[in-house]
């Protein structure tokens, strides 16, 4: 058994902790007192540093529209489709922005898909199913039908973990695995609703998932700082590994956190092949690109960074304000263009696109 080094902290935990203090009077006011502080941290400049920023070629990314206050409170999610975001806050409704438009025009709005607010939403890689968890513990699964999301309600019933925190999506939509307040890894048949599997980790709250590619391996982070890696086919834990995201390939799994670290571990041996040093503050989100050759992190301070792997380098960082980033994705590409999208407690989703390309 091979074990990562530990690098996350308890960021998702906090953001849990940030929105449901606003439900529960039971709260950690200690951890509370935390989050306030570290909202009023001093603007920090991006430590890209000039001796490596002169031999690396930078890339620019241009601000590329915006939907301004689409939630009346922060966003904690994104989720993406060929043609779509969906977005997920603190409020009631779901909204679906259409990005193969550049006006990023709002074309459904689910209202009371959670009533007190959802905090994970996910995509299957082929974009015709959608998952989302709310504060009060309930699934819903919704299907694509040509652009328009309804519920599965029979589905949707049929699942019941209200303790469920993180969740992810296989490829084709037929897995559903997700992490517990009590440090179980739980996986779901969505053909049937039946539980597959029941990973046991330590006990720690689990803050984060991601399934590879393949469907073959999960992994998730804990509020301790383990990390764990379980294998779909025998069921069986291959390696304890925090926000955790898998490359495209399976080959690299890339691990942050509260350390404002990014470490990236060969999943095949559990070796740290690199870390990537930067951000100032707690790293929220990843997301890697399409072919694996960046990597997105959003974190804490409104810094959002592009890092190139080859490179192992930080190629281009965005900071439109200092209100943190919890959530941020790659869009698909249009031409030649790449470009990505951040959403957190600004309220808004922010659009960004490659200043080259067809």
């Amino acid at each position: 058994m091979f074990f990562f080094i530990a690098c996350l902290g308890g960021v998702a935990r906090r953001k849990k902790l940030y929105l449901k203090g606003r439900h529960h009077p039971h709260i950690n006011l200690g951890i509370i007192s935390q989050l306030i502080e570290a909202h009023n941290l001093p603007r920090y400049k991006p430590r890209c540093s000039r001796d490596r920023t002169a031999k690396i070629m930078s890339k620019q990314y241009l601000s590329w529209g915006s939907a301004d206050n689409a939630h009346p409170i922060d966003i904690f999610s994104l989720a993406v489709t060929s043609n779509q975001i969906i977005s997920a806050s603190g409020a009631s409704a779901l909204k679906i922005h259409s990005t193969a438009d550049t006006d990023f025009p709002l074309v459904q709005t689910i209202e009371t898909a959670h009533k007190i607010g959802c905090h994970h939403v996910v995509t299957s890689r082929n974009g015709l199913k959608a998952a989302s968890i709310g504060f009060g513990g309930e699934f819903k699964i919704w299907n694509n039908n040509n652009g328009e999301w309804s519920e599965e309600t029979a589905l949707s019933n049929a699942i019941k973990e209200p303790d469920t925190w993180a969740i992810c999506l296989s490829e084709d939509g037929q897995y559903l695995a997700g992490t517990t307040n009590n440090g179980h890894i739980k996986v779901w048949d969505l053909s049937n609703g039946e539980q597959f599997r029941d990973y046991e980790t330590k006990g720690a709250f689990g803050a984060c998932i991601d399934m590879s590619s393949d469907g073959k391996y999960i992994a998730s982070g804990h509020q301790n700082g383990s990390i764990y890696m379980f294998s779909n086919e025998t069921g069986r834990l291959i390696k304890p590994v925090r926000a955790v995201a898998f490359s495209p390939g399976g080959k690299l799994l890339a691990a942050a956190g509260d350390s404002k670290v990014i470490v990236l571990y060969d999943t095949e041996s559990g070796e740290q092949v690199t870390q990537l040093t930067g951000h100032s503050a707690w790293i929220l989100s990843l997301d890697w690109s399409h072919t694996g050759e960046y990597l997105l992190s959003g974190s804490f301070d409104g810094k959002v960074k592009v890092w190139s792997i080859e490179r192992r380098a930080c190629v281009a960082t965005h900071s439109e304000n200092d209100k943190a980033v919890w959530s941020v994705k790659w869009l698909p590409k249009i031409g030649r263009t790449e470009g990505f999208a951040t959403a957190g407690a600004s309220r808004s989703i922010s659009f960004y696109r490659e200043a080259t390309g067809g």
